[in-house]
């Protein structure tokens, strides 16, 4: 490979962990602005300037509406503000540390879902993986003492899920489909936008006249950085290497809500939590390696 070639392929491993840093430390500023108001007046403030953006963004490529977008997008865009509402609820109630560590069984769930879809069933190692995350979960929430998970915690696993199900139907209904990118997200942005709004008119009222400098700026880190920006990075980076390495770097978003939960935001885990978050961090790129080895295999039968 030459020097050039090696250059591109590191910008672009740079790009994609930027983008999973910007997403693992999004769960603290989730919690901070739902300290300050209602989980739906921070989701739907979220998603307008997310729409703005790209609305800005869709200005520029002009892409063609066409039925089975517009009602993909919608249909999309309501899940995900099913996913959003959990996930947001959820890291309003438990640590942004555990929110960014449950979230990311995810990437174990999402491969399950995908072999049942497929009719493919995963070898036994990775379900020793999905074991070993589980167990994880349970150290991470006890990791001060053994206890029941809280609220906030089964909100983050049922987020986790609801997303690998979001994850796996897109899949599916994009497969082979040369449906435009940009105008599918705008339409996301929109629905949760509007389904937000409706049941936050009043708190997007007080929030605008009680918001300080530090909070508007965390709605634009949520909105346009881990929003627009993170979509735009991820597509462009995805388009110059393989899913499995793009996958790979951008799992590496529950190491970086660990890190800003614990030096940004005064977070901080016993021995037990350590272990239970080196065991879902650990699992998940284990799981997530044999999910790829094995779907290259098939698709080589």
């Amino acid at each position: 490979m030459s020097f050039t070639a090696k250059m591109r392929a590191r910008e672009v491993d740079i790009a994609l962990i930027v983008v999973a840093a910007l997403w693992g430390a999004s769960y603290l500023s989730a919690k901070t602005l739902t300290e300050h108001a209602p989980v739906l007046t921070v989701l739907s403030l979220r998603f307008i300037s997310t729409s703005l953006a790209m609305a800005l963004i869709w200005s520029i490529k002009r892409d063609r509406f066409t039925r089975p977008e517009v009602l993909l997008g919608i249909g999309l865009g309501t899940s995900q503000g099913l996913i959003l509402f959990c996930e947001t609820t959820g890291v309003s109630k438990t640590s942004a540390t555990n929110a960014g560590l449950i979230i990311s069984l995810a990437i174990i769930f999402t491969p399950i879902f995908e072999s049942i879809a497929a009719k493919n069933w995963l070898p036994r190692p990775f379900f020793v993986a999905t074991v070993v995350a589980v167990v994880g979960v349970a150290l991470l929430v006890s990791d001060k003492g053994f206890a029941a998970p809280g609220l906030g915690d089964w909100l983050m696993l049922a987020a986790a899920l609801f997303r690998a199900l979001h994850v796996t139907a897109m899949g599916h209904l994009t497969k082979a489909k040369s449906y435009s990118s940009v105008t599918i997200t705008l339409l996301q942005s929109l629905t949760c936008a509007v389904i937000y709004s409706v049941f936050s008119f009043a708190g997007i009222k007080n929030a605008v006249t009680s918001f300080d400098t530090g909070l508007w700026l965390d709605l634009a880190f949520l909105s346009l950085l881990c929003g627009a920006f993170a979509f735009l990075v991820t597509l462009w980076a995805i388009r110059r290497t393989s899913s499995s390495r793009a996958s790979l770097l951008l799992g590496t978003e529950p190491v970086w809500a660990v890190i800003v939960g614990i030096s940004l935001g005064g977070e901080s885990l016993a021995l037990l939590g350590f272990i239970g978050a080196a065991m879902i961090i650990g699992s998940s790129y284990f799981g997530q390696r044999i999910e790829t080895k094995h779907r290259l295999t098939s698709e080589r039968v």
